[in-house]
């Protein structure tokens, strides 16, 4: 991508720790061809010194797809981004956002809001270390910052430095006394505030996350940034993404129901299972997929209790698929 907020940062699927790993990314971009699709967080550490296949290894059908660093030293994530660039990846992240305990006694992710001067220097080496678009993703503030100050310093300080895109969650992260859990859900949400930044800042492609449960939320947020990211409403009602091509990048005759992604996605189940992956590793990512549909009980149920047995391959997906279809043709005969 040339910029990531001129196409597909207009919509993208949030990075999410256990969720958003290459099965699942495969299988949303079944669904839509134009989101931004982002890598679970991965620290420096593990990029550099762990097993980069398993780790930060993606499949050609997902780009764009963007990766999402951890760390606080310029010097490590200036090599972790050239090792990102080099496997491929459309974007570089770094996440100063995070507010798990794990994150923060590594001196990176929400704490680093405290800290705008390193952050604008570990994403400055990120900049000439990358041959793609770095950006940020942070909170508004944490504790008992004032986020009016906190949030314009630390863009102000990355886009002194060559950030243009940043993506913002509107919440702060409360880092004692609340648990990453509490922290996506307690904290009050400040759209205003966000809107506000892009308002002052229009040089500044700004998207915004947190709390966007559906996709009107998410047309409407549109009308004040650039892009809007989307987590757990994504991830547990995947279907929504289908709608994604034509209302957001107005794609015409785009849509994708969720039989036409299940077709879709089986070529990629299927070379997966050759490799010897276990389908159970895959299906738990689909299990939202019928959701609100006749028979999305028994496609859970099936997809559930079948998948993870030996040998299991696409005969369950495809008798969870005719269970839900039966359903819905039932429903439609009554």
């Amino acid at each position: 991508m040339t910029a990531p907020y001129a196409g597909s940062a207009r919509f993208s699927v949030a990075p999410m720790m256990d969720w958003t790993d290459r099965h699942c990314r495969a299988f949303h971009r079944a669904l839509t061809r134009r989101a931004l699709l982002y890598t679970e967080m991965v620290t420096t550490g593990a990029v550099i010194h762990g097993d980069r296949e398993r780790l930060i290894g993606f499949d050609a059908l997902e780009h764009p797809v963007a990766l999402q660093l951890g760390g606080s030293d310029p010097d490590d994530l200036a090599q972790a981004t050239r090792i990102g660039c080099e496997a491929g990846y459309d974007e570089i992240n770094l996440n100063v956002g995070c507010p798990s305990d794990r994150v923060q006694s590594g001196r990176f992710g929400a704490c680093l809001m405290r800290e705008p001067e390193l952050v604008a220097a570990c994403v400055s080496a990120m900049i000439a270390a990358s041959t793609v678009p770095v950006t940020v993703k942070c909170r508004i503030g944490v504790d008992d910052q004032d986020p009016r100050q906190a949030l314009p310093e630390l863009v102000d300080r990355c886009a002194d430095v060559g950030v243009r895109h940043f993506i913002v969650h509107a919440r702060k992260a409360w880092l004692k006394g609340l648990s990453p859990k509490e922290n996506r859900d307690v904290p009050p949400l400040d759209y205003v505030l966000v809107h506000a930044l892009k308002a002052e800042r229009p040089h500044l492609d700004i998207s915004i996350n947190g709390g966007i449960a559906t996709l009107e939320q998410a047309l409407e947020q549109l009308h004040h940034v650039d892009g809007v990211m989307l987590g757990r409403a994504a991830y547990h009602e995947p279907a929504l993404l289908g709608r994604v091509d034509a209302a957001v990048f107005g794609c015409a005759d785009a849509d994708v129901g969720p039989f036409e992604a299940v077709e879709r996605h089986k070529s990629y189940l299927a070379a997966r299972l050759a490799e010897g992956v276990p389908l159970s590793h895959m299906t738990r990512h689909m299990l939202g997929l019928m959701h609100g549909l006749p028979g999305a009980r028994s496609w859970r149920r099936i997809l559930t209790v079948e998948a993870i047995r030996p040998g299991a391959g696409l005969e369950v997906v495809e008798r969870a698929a005719d269970a839900v279809r039966e359903a819905c043709a039932r429903k439609a005969a009554a």
